[in-house]
């Protein structure tokens, strides 16, 4: 039991997360109900969306900086264009536009230009960083009608459009990555790129996709970001993007590449927010957010690592118990028992 809890980074967050909810439950009563799982859950819908577009980036290798700075550009095209008088539906098809379009930029820098996407990256995150600045004239973007709003409003169960619109993207990308073809050249290419092509992978144009799928993403976080607060300040979207980084790491996604699944960066960001709402119930004061989110991040991963060393320790351990007992590893018995360790490794 314990080797698939450890060797399953899901399952490795799920069993800390029930954790430490008991211990807050027994610390602050009220926090173990429906209504601070509605809560947690609407409260981690941005962070759910700019993570998942980072994770279809970091997937095929690269890393993508840009996605905050994504998030405040088409947030400022959504809330101008209805303050100017434009339809909802044509405003946030505005704003999703807005981010596929930075996302394209990004993708050609990188897979068509060559420019490493740490570089790329950093110079879009500055660049539309300014867009909006200058859009706005660095002035908060308020007034925002109430149909926008609403969107953030509850349709039963303390669930939201929007609850629902990130689940279902969270659905798809799962469906998309694990059973399509074109998904799976995403795994293809962050494992090892050069074989990907030699096989007749398109590479380029799969880092373009992934760059045009996380401006999309950091988009509809966008328009969350909007409806759910009422108004867009000039700063909107600022280090989210290291936060979801944060979450692909510690959700299991490997940063070289290749390596990672939807449900492991779910589960991540729904943790860290989790941690943010603890905090609150512990009546702990807001400036020590980040020093304590940090820091269980930090001793999570410790023991993540610590528990498949130990594991890895005693299945070699096994190993050479085995050969010490079938000398040369040789006979039928020495293969049955290498088969056996080879197994029970893999798993």
């Amino acid at each position: 039991m314990l080797n698939i809890v450890a060797r399953n980074r899901v399952l490795m967050l799920l069993a800390v997360m029930a954790a430490a909810c008991l211990a807050l439950g027994f610390a602050a009563p009220g926090y173990l109900s429906a209504a601070t799982a509605s809560v947690i859950l609407s409260n981690s819908l941005v962070l759910l969306l700019i993570s998942l577009g980072t994770m279809l980036v970091i997937l095929t290798r690269n890393i993508d900086v840009s996605s905050g700075s994504i998030l405040g550009l088409s947030a400022a095209t959504l809330g101008m264009s209805l303050n100017a008088g434009v339809s909802l539906p044509l405003a946030i098809a505005l704003c999703v536009l807005t981010g596929m379009a930075a996302g394209a930029l990004n993708g050609l820098l990188v897979a068509y230009l060559r420019i490493p996407s740490i570089v790329a990256t950093l110079g879009t995150l500055g660049l539309y960083r300014g867009i909006m600045l200058i859009q706005t004239g660095g002035r908060w973007i308020e007034d925002l009608p109430q149909n926008l709003k609403a969107l953030a409003g509850g349709i039963g169960f303390g669930i939201s459009i929007l609850t629902v619109t990130v689940l279902g993207l969270f659905i798809l990308a799962w469906i998309f990555l694990r059973r399509t073809r074109f998904g799976r050249y995403f795994y293809a290419v962050g494992d090892n790129r050069d074989a990907a092509h030699h096989l007749g992978v398109p590479v380029r144009r799969v880092q373009f996709t992934a760059f045009v799928a996380s401006g999309a993403c950091a988009a509809i976080a966008g328009l969350i970001f909007a409806a759910q607060i009422g108004f867009i300040p000039n700063q909107a979207g600022n280090g989210v993007e290291l936060k979801a980084i944060a979450v692909n790491v510690l959700g299991g996604v490997s940063l070289l590449g290749g390596s990672g699944s939807v449900a492991g960066v779910f589960t991540a960001a729904i943790f860290l927010t989790s941690i943010d709402s603890a905090l609150v119930f512990l009546k702990i004061p807001a400036f020590w957010n980040d020093f304590i989110a940090g820091a269980i991040l930090l001793i999570v991963l410790l023991l993540d690592g610590r528990i498949r060393l130990l594991i890895d320790r005693r299945i070699r351990a096994r190993r050479y118990a085995v050969h010490a007992r079938t000398p040369q590893g040789g006979g039928a018995t020495g293969k049955i028992a290498d088969k056996a360790l080879l197994a029970e490794a893999s798993r």
